[in-house]
């Protein structure tokens, strides 16, 4: 179901389902300028795209950045590249740990016998429709305010992703994944730190939503939230993505996975934060016999406790072990979907954040070790914890039976 390859500089998966997900990961292998090194890297992807037959179906990327000072010259160089077909892009101020300038993440989505309608709207907002399913890839949402303060901006970025969402014929409540981007995330926020400061501004914008409602079981009987990220940036401001999904079809099931090893986040004490963090450990799309999880960002914690304290051997190998128990058959059992779990060689994507540059080359031998050929991402940035030395995130897809 899923093909993977790796060469030096790319490396991508191809997921065959309803329709082909192309996952390409690029880092520049040519040029010193950040148009030179920008250009072989999209013609890097372009390449791939092609020869899976998704050329012009890039739906959605993310721009990882040395320098958060160059996001515009790279906006540019984006929009003079694709033109009319300009994916949903974020661009996250996190330096590439290989030291370019940039590298970039994209998906594309097959076009095959005219199954698939891509509309892109603009230069941050792409639905994708395909089997009586909308996707809504909504990108880069950054405040308006001109307030400052963690809480402040941050509801007012919730604020305008509502507003994209409303605008495009979609609502909160069909939000299935976000990322929050958040420069200097545990620094301090007056008397209290910026990721709590993040958290109640999530909490409270999220009170009255309820997520998912015509896609939960009915006796599902706790609350639901989407999958998230939360993870620092360079710079001092908050960036916003989602993705949302919209459909009236009735084999479709969001199952929003918690893991058996760890405490939910939302019930976490408030030693953490006064408000938990509001999302799931991942969120299951299961359509029919094929199921798409989108996990959350994950770092080495068990029950609610960091593990393996300064040791980044030990987090790499204990977050790898909470993403294998968190898509795995017994977990998806246990919340009423049996067989359609996953193993760490389902994944299609993965993106690595690493606190500190010099733990690199042991962390990306971990990680190349126990995923094999995957299309990853590795970018330095800060975590949640100040003890927490690196957070994972993925995308699985499995097949019933």
């Amino acid at each position: 179901m899923i093909r993977k390859e790796s060469s030096e500089g790319i490396g991508y998966s191809v997921v065959e389902n309803d329709v082909r997900h192309v996952f390409a990961s690029a880092v520049p292998r040519a040029g010193t300028s950040l148009l030179e090194q920008a250009h072989d890297a999209l013609q890097t992807v372009s390449a791939v795209m092609e020869e899976e037959s998704t050329r012009w179906s890039i739906v959605k990327q993310a721009v990882f950045l040395k320098d958060i000072n160059q996001t515009e010259a790279c906006r540019q160089i984006m929009k003079d590249f694709y033109g009319d077909e300009l994916p949903a892009t974020s661009y996250v101020p996190q330096p590439p740990c290989d030291g370019k300038l940039l590298s970039i993440e994209a998906l594309g989505v097959g076009r095959e016998q005219g199954k698939v309608e891509i509309q892109r709207l603009t230069e941050r907002t792409v639905i994708v429709r395909h089997d009586d399913i909308s996707y809504l890839h909504l990108a880069h949402i950054v405040p308006e305010t001109d307030a400052p303060g963690v809480y402040t901006r941050a509801r007012d970025a919730f604020k305008k992703m509502n507003a994209g969402l409303v605008d495009r014929g979609f609502r909160y409540d069909q939000v299935v994944r976000t990322w929050l981007y958040l420069g200097d995330i545990v620094g301090p926020e007056g008397d209290t730190q910026r990721y709590k400061e993040l958290n109640r501004a999530r909490t409270d914008f999220y009170r009255d939503i309820h997520f998912g409602a015509s896609h939960i079981p009915a006796d599902w009987g706790r609350r639901v939230y989407p999958a998230s990220t939360g993870i620092g940036t360079e710079g001092n401001d908050v960036v916003m993505s989602c993705i949302a999904l919209a459909t009236n079809r009735k084999d479709v099931s969001f199952v929003p996975l918690e893991n058996p090893l760890q405490t939910s986040a939302f019930d976490y004490g408030q030693e953490y934060s006064p408000e938990s963090p509001k999302f799931a450990r991942a969120m299951a799309i299961v359509a029919g016999d094929y199921a798409t999880t989108l996990v959350s960002g994950t770092a080495s914690i068990t029950e609610s406790e960091t593990r393996y304290t300064g040791d980044v051997e030990g987090q790499t190998l204990q977050t790898l072990d909470n993403i294998g128990a968190l898509i795995s058959e017994s977990n998806f059992a246990a919340q009423g979907q049996p067989g359609v779990g996953a193993t760490l060689d389902d994944l299609a994507l993965v993106r690595v954040y690493i606190k500190r540059q010099e733990d690199y080359e042991l962390v990306r031998n971990i990680c190349e070790c126990r995923l094999g050929e995957l299309p990853t991402i590795y970018a330095v940035a800060d975590v949640c914890r100040p003890d927490l030395l690196v957070e994972i995130e993925a995308i699985s897809f499995s097949q019933r039976g």
